[in-house]
């Protein structure tokens, strides 16, 4: 019965999964312009101007500054780089007699070099970038 969830739990979440999550959000797309058919076709029926704003896409993507780029990665190296440790810890605690306190140290090596590349990316990116941060905070200084 064992061999039978060592099979069947990676192929739920690296194959059923993904294409759960790829159906979802065809269906809410196809939803949404379902929707906005609809309201043109009664539009045009009652005579009525439509305006063209409203089929436009509703998702505006707001330009991140460089600062806040930086800032999600400095974000992102801390929470891998303690759930490295983390696992790391707790596969020292739990012992190795575990299938899955076995691979708990691997894990946590990795999640600590994703941590360890994204802190060494965030202040890589700082030194380079910090003119350019200084001159896009004077020109949102100005904007406001």
């Amino acid at each position: 019965m064992e061999w039978l969830m060592n099979i069947l739990v990676p192929i739920a979440v690296c194959v059923v999964l993904p294409v759960l999550i790829v159906w979802l959000i065809g269906r809410v797309r196809q939803n949404d312009t379902n929707r906005k058919a609809e309201v043109m076709l009664k539009a045009i029926e009652s005579g009525a101007t439509v305006d063209p704003e409203f089929f436009k896409s509703s998702k505006v993507k707001k330009q991140k500054t460089i600062k806040q780029d930086l800032l999600e990665k400095l974000n992102g190296a801390c929470i891998t780089g303690l759930m490295g440790v983390a696992f790391i810890v707790l596969s020292f605690f739990k012992g190795l007699n575990s299938t899955v306190s076995s691979y708990l140290p691997f894990a946590g090596a990795v999640m600590m070099a994703v941590g360890i590349g994204l802190f060494i990316s965030y202040f890589a990116g700082k030194k380079m970038l910090a003119k350019e941060m200084e001159a896009e905070e004077k020109n949102l200084g100005k904007q406001e």
